[in-house]
């Protein structure tokens, strides 16, 4: 019972702090910079708090509904920041092309460095690094970027590395947003090391996983799920100050401030929200590596002891999980546990 209420309490505390805390200060904002303009209007004449205690009842149950509403449809949420719905054909392949080049220009930019940092410490560089930083040296935009790289610091060198980290390894999976690129990383990470698809075997992976492994992972989500509703929520507010400009002119310069204030934090929220991915993939990363044992015996399979054979079971535990059975799934039966013989 006791790990029930455990449980529960988890789930509430993410819910809470990822939904309904930044879905309340937003509510909070709307009532007292927008609803006032309003308030002489149909129907918010009528529903207007006459106390200071319906005006708290009134944000609190507000909060707790609609935070259960965006909990709800957090998946079209983050997939609009992450660029895969809504999103013209056209401006989707331009953005990817250029997060790609970014995730290159970075890429490039780390080599620089590493490599001028080896001709200072040996004098000489092999043939194909030295055509490496030759050819490097010569771009315009790896050249102007390193001259200010070469006056960072080892922890500002080190931001340059954490930046690239936040992008997929496989370019094929770079996605048109700077949040998209973040989560992506660690989606692919299990499949990237061992060729266990996460996306398909995740409630198997997080139902065998320790209880530890999976509250971190649902705290560092929370966090967010956090900045992701903050944002989505001003939007709102700004929608709603911009509509209330239009229809009733009233208090026009509080409308004005409020809708420039919100949009201007909505860029700040978002590289919150990037940045904040760190930890998510921290703790999705424990839990593909420490968690592929418990999963395995929990499907009735013994991990091989190589990491090829394993690569090639969590391969076919993926194929047998998302596509219709083939006799082909009988490869599997090289990785299942023996039973226990029965005793006579």
């Amino acid at each position: 019972m006791g790990d029930v209420a455990k449980g529960v309490l988890a789930g509430a505390w993410t819910l809470l702090v990822g939904w309904i805390l930044p879905t309340a200060v937003n509510l909070a904002v709307c009532f007292f910079a927008v609803v006032p303009s309003l308030r002489h209007t149909v129907p918010f004449s009528r529903l207007w708090p006459t106390t200071g205690v319906n005006v708290t009842l009134l944000l609190l149950t507000g909060a707790v509904v609609v935070g259960l509403v965006l909990n709800a449809l957090q998946i079209p949420l983050y997939r609009i920041l992450e660029g895969y719905l809504l999103w013209p054909a056209h401006v989707y392949t331009i953005a990817c092309a250029r997060r790609r080049q970014e995730k290159w220009d970075l890429q490039d930019r780390l080599r620089l460095l590493r490599l001028k940092r080896q001709l200072r410490a040996r004098g000489r560089l092999p043939v194909l690094a030295r055509a490496d930083l030759t050819r490097l040296t010569q771009h315009s935009r790896i050249a102007r970027a390193s001259r200010t790289d070469s006056g960072r610091t080892t922890a500002q060198r080190g931001l340059l590395r954490e930046k690239l980290a936040r992008y997929p390894v496989d370019d094929e999976q770079i996605a048109p947003t700077r949040l998209g690129n973040a989560i992506r990383r660690h989606e692919e990470y299990g499949y990237d090391h061992f060729r266990l698809d996460t996306q398909v075997l995740w409630n198997e992976l997080t139902g065998t996983a320790p209880e530890q492994l999976r509250r971190q992972v649902d705290l560092a989500r929370s966090s967010v799920d956090f900045f992701v509703a903050l944002l989505a929520g001003h939007a709102a507010v700004i929608s709603a100050a911009l509509a209330a400009l239009a229809s009733t002119g009233d208090r026009p310069a509080v409308l004005i401030i409020t809708a420039a204030i919100l949009g201007f934090l909505i860029p700040v929220w978002y590289w919150c929200a990037v940045s904040a991915t760190d930890e998510w993939a921290a703790a999705v990363r424990a839990l593909v590596n420490t968690g592929r044992s418990p999963l395995a015996d929990g499907l009735g399979l013994v991990l091989p002891a190589t990491l090829t054979d394993e690569r090639a079971m969590w391969s076919l535990v993926g194929k047998f999980s998302r596509l219709p059975y083939s006799e082909r799934a009988a490869a599997l039966n090289g990785y299942r546990r023996v039973p226990p013989a029965e005793t006579p």
